[in-house]
């Protein structure tokens, strides 16, 4: 496996939902958890979780697992800022970067390696969900890497290729179109099975 660092985005507060995504379980296990073990199962240096709203339990729910927690004190601004807190706790010379987040209940540990065999010291690797959707998880160049501090708000990382400066490879992968963002979604999920009923 290429060297790479893994960083999972779990800060957001589930406002539209109701209730915080990363709690959801999957055979019992809470998603954020669920998730965490996908990416480190790709062997990592290091794994950063990225916590904001409900951070206490989060952290509970990835007891155990080789994996360092950092709190976003501005996760309430948007992905960007959990992007750059997370890249700031990987230090210096991270490798390639693999980003997940905890929305995506069908996400698959082949995903992700997909991810790492397409990707270079000079490639990104970006989902495609279809013509249009693009997003995580994303498999980031060291060069790509620098360019997260331009990021604000909420625009997240399409704007890192939207001025033609890179073109990324795909991975193309319409299941990972479907997340979890409102409880019309959350229930779609339990009776497809990808996410357990309470």
């Amino acid at each position: 496996m290429k060297r790479h660092c893994a960083l999972l985005l779990a800060a957001g507060g589930s406002t539209r939902l109701g209730r915080p995504k990363q709690l959801l379980t999957i055979h019992g296990v809470p998603l954020v958890r669920h998730i965490a073990e996908l990416l480190l199962a790709t062997e990592p240096e290091r794994l950063i979780v990225v916590t904001g709203g409900a951070a206490t339990e989060t952290g509970q729910a990835l007891a155990g697992l080789d994996s360092v927690l950092v709190q976003n004190p501005d996760w309430k601004t948007g992905m960007a800022s959990s992007l750059q807190c997370g890249y700031q706790a990987l230090g210096t010379d991270p490798g390639l970067l693999l980003i997940a987040g905890t929305d995506q209940p069908r996400l698959t540990c082949e995903h992700l390696s997909t991810l790492l065999r397409q990707g270079d010291s000079h490639t990104d690797v970006v989902t495609a969900y279809g013509e249009e959707g693009r997003g995580i998880p994303v498999l980031l160049s060291p060069a790509t890497q620098l360019r997260l501090a331009d990021l604000r708000g909420d625009t997240g990382l399409r704007q890192l290729w939207k001025n033609g400066a890179s073109t990324p490879a795909f991975l193309h992968a319409p299941e990972l179109g479907f997340d979890i963002d409102t409880p019309e979604q959350l229930d779609a999920a339990i009776r497809a099975g990808w996410i357990d009923r309470d």
